[in-house]
C-alpha cells in the first residue's frame, strides 16, 4: 500500500471538505464547478493526494474563496484565542447595578457584539442607538427583565428570547427584587448588508 504524501498536510483535504459541505456540495457538484476529476477530490479529502498548487486553485475558485484562504485554514490553531478573566473587559451602567462583559472578540465589534449581563434588583441600562439596522438578542438565563424599544415596553422571563431593534434607544430593566442574567448579542448591520 502507497503511503500517502504529506507535504502539505492532512489539514487541506479537511480544509477542502469542510468548505464544500459548507456550501452544501457533494463530491460531483464541486467536480462539475472545477473541473477536478471526482475521484481526485475524494483523495485529497481523504488525503491520499498531493495536489498540484493548479488543483488547490481550481478548487478554491470553485468554492468561492482564494488558495491563500485555503492554505491559511490548513495551519489555523484549533483554539484561536483564549482570554484570561482579567482580560474581559467590564462595563456597568450609570447607576452601577447593571455589569456587560464583553465576551465577544474586540476585532468583530463593527460587525458582532456579544455580552455576559446582570442586573441587581432595580438596575437599568439605557443605551443610545446603535448603526442603522442592528438588532440586539437577549435571551433570559435567570429572572426576568423589561425591554423599552421605541416608546414600546416588553417584559421577557428565565429561559425566554426577546429581539429588538438596537438602532433605537433603548433600555433593559430589572424591574424586580431579585438579580437577572442574560446573554446579549448585538448584530450591527443586517446579513447581506
Amino acid at each position: 500500500m502507497k503511503k500517502p504524501k504529506q507535504d502539505i498536510g492532512p489539514e487541506l483535504g479537511n480544509a477542502i471538505q469542510r468548505l464544500r459541505k459548507a456550501y452544501n456540495m457533494s463530491l460531483g457538484d464541486l467536480s462539475e464547478h472545477s473541473g477536478v476529476a471526482k475521484s481526485i477530490i475524494s483523495q485529497i479529502e481523504r488525503n491520499e493526494t498531493n495536489p498540484t498548487v493548479g488543483t488547490v486553485q481550481k478548487l478554491s475558485k470553485a468554492l468561492d474563496t482564494t488558495v491563500d484562504e485555503v492554505l491559511k485554514q490548513t495551519s489555523t490553531a484549533n483554539f484561536i484565542e483564549h482570554q484570561t478573566k482579567a482580560a474581559i473587559p467590564i462595563l456597568e451602567s450609570e447607576d452601577g447595578l447593571c455589569r456587560l462583559a464583553i465576551t465577544g472578540p474586540l476585532n468583530l465589534v463593527e460587525h458582532v457584539q456579544w455580552y455576559d449581563f446582570n442586573a441587581k434588583a432595580g438596575g437599568v441600562l439605557v443605551s443610545d442607538p446603535h448603526q442603522g439596522g442592528t438588532v440586539e438578542h437577549l435571551y433570559i438565563t435567570k429572572g426576568e427583565l423589561t425591554v423599552t424599544c421605541g416608546g414600546e415596553t416588553k417584559v421577557a422571563k428565565q429561559g425566554e428570547s426577546i429581539r429588538y431593534r438596537g438602532d433605537e434607544q433603548h433600555a433593559i430593566a430589572n424591574n424586580t427584587d431579585q438579580d437577572a442574567h442574560a446573554t446579549m448579542v448585538l448584530i450591527m448591520r443586517p446579513f447581506g448588508g
